[in-house]
């Protein structure tokens, strides 16, 4: 059969990501656009530098046949984390965290491509280990989750780290990891969250002390709790081994989760400033700090709602143009748009994501190779939380993270990962039915 552009690329899922990020493009430049008509910002150029190597990069990953990355995958995980390392040493700072590598106005992002390495590696591994227990197979994967995100974390970039978990649960879910492993990992995350985040919610937000909350102001009460709960957790763990109860299974499993979650919350207060505390807690209540840490949600929440169902019209949005909005080209891209085009313009790039997410579940279903369709899945999951969290978080309805808009926010990194992605999913899709290629280890067999 004579190979086309059609055959070579997924035309709804192209189309989408090309006019999603002509979108971005469009509202990076009304980003730097003061309230005089001045141009002040010039990174809609640079992105526009960004969208056109990019689409080269994604071309040139749907023609790449995935399959052959199969047995580097573990290579490739071994120089991120190398990678991850040395940035946590020498990385650059930008906005508080020192997750960046270059010289001079040229810098990349190791943990934006890292996701595209983690998800090949991870595929790799679900693959590889399809014939372990369920529980040697999940603690092993537990232990290829740490790596990344303890180096994340020490940058600190929770925004980042935190993508990397709905990559790791989609996939497992899809590899049919049982669900009482996945809660472990969500339980223990949000419970480890919420229990550093106490303090803070205390005094900037309750604005008065409980008693009852006193474990997690005091170190020295929480370390016994802690000590308590790890005591517990061990008598069941014993008990489910001599009487073969899974009464004593679920006590471990509580208090497993219970002890880890509350030695964890200790750990993220030491790791992160207290400004990055209080910006993961402000969207309950902006108005208890208007002129800090709630002055980004207070302002996205107006530009949003002045958008009404038309806009206010392209360049003539006041929240952005008066500089009102920080981070708005990167962060708050969503809030620019919802002005200036109102809820049509917001149902226009639902419309497109929804096309993208929907393209990429059904790669994930054709394809006749497990490999590809882990690989799938991951990406899912990284697009949807991506989209997800962006968007609540300008509405205020989640916490100000620093994950940009895929295909829209400005900044090479993130549009190169994306676009890398869309590529190889396209290759998926495009030998989502051929059996001709042959590893190394399926040879040898």
């Amino acid at each position: 059969m004579k190979k086309t552009i059609f055959n070579i690329i997924d035309i709804p899922l192209f189309i989408s990501v090309l006019l999603l990020t002509g979108v971005g493009i469009i509202f990076i430049y009304s980003s730097g656009i003061n309230s005089s008509g001045v141009q002040v910002s010039n990174e809609f150029f640079k992105q526009i530098i960004f969208a056109a190597t990019g689409v080269i990069w994604m071309l040139a990953a749907s023609l790449v046949d995935y399959r052959s990355v199969y047995r580097y995958a573990p290579h490739c995980f071994a120089v991120l984390a190398a990678l991850l390392l040395y940035t946590v040493f020498f990385g650059r700072y930008v906005n508080g965290a020192k997750s960046w590598l270059g010289i001079g106005e040229f810098g990349v992002q190791p943990s934006e491509f890292g996701k595209i390495i983690f998800i090949l590696f991870f595929a790799w591994f679900l693959e590889k280990s399809s014939g372990l227990t369920d529980r040697h197979r999940f603690i092993a994967a537990l232990c290829i989750l740490v790596v990344p995100l303890f180096l994340i974390l020490l940058q600190p970039d929770l925004g980042t780290a935190s993508v990397y978990l709905p990559i790791f649960l989609v996939m497992c879910f899809m590899a049919g990891v049982p669900l009482r492993y996945l809660f472990i990992v969500i339980f223990s995350g949000l419970l480890t969250i919420i229990f550093a985040l106490i303090p803070i919610w205390e005094t900037e937000i309750a604005q008065r002390s409980f008693s009852v909350l006193q474990i997690f102001r005091n170190d020295k009460f929480r370390l016994i709790i802690i000590f308590s709960a790890g005591i517990i957790t061990l008598v069941g763990f014993t008990g489910r081994l001599i009487f073969r109860n899974r009464y004593y299974y679920w006590i471990a499993y509580a208090s497993g989760i219970l002890t880890f979650s509350l030695s964890a919350s200790m750990a993220v207060r030491k790791v992160l400033k207290d400004y990055q505390m209080k910006r993961l807690i402000v969207f309950l209540n902006p108005d208890s700090d208007p002129r800090g840490a709630g002055w980004n949600i207070i302002q996205s929440k107006i530009a949003i709602g002045s958008g009404n169902m038309f806009g206010q019209g392209f360049l003539k949005g006041t929240q952005s143009h008066y500089r009102f909005l920080p981070q708005q080209s990167t962060d708050f891209i969503f809030s620019i748009l919802s002005e200036e085009w109102g809820f049509l313009g917001c149902a226009v790039i639902f419309v497109l994501m929804f096309i993208v997410l929907l393209r990429v579940l059904t790669i994930m279903k054709n394809t006749t190779n497990v490999f590809g369709s882990h690989i799938a899945a991951g990406i899912f999951g990284m697009f949807f939380f991506h989209f997800v969290v962006n968007v609540g978080m300008v509405m205020g309805l989640m916490p100000i993270t620093g994950i940009p808009l895929l295909f829209l926010s400005y900044g090479g990194s993130a549009l190169w990962t994306a676009m890398i992605c869309a590529g190889i999913l396209m290759g998926i899709s495009r030998r989502r039915l051929d059996f001709s290629f042959k590893s190394r280890s399926e040879i040898s067999l």
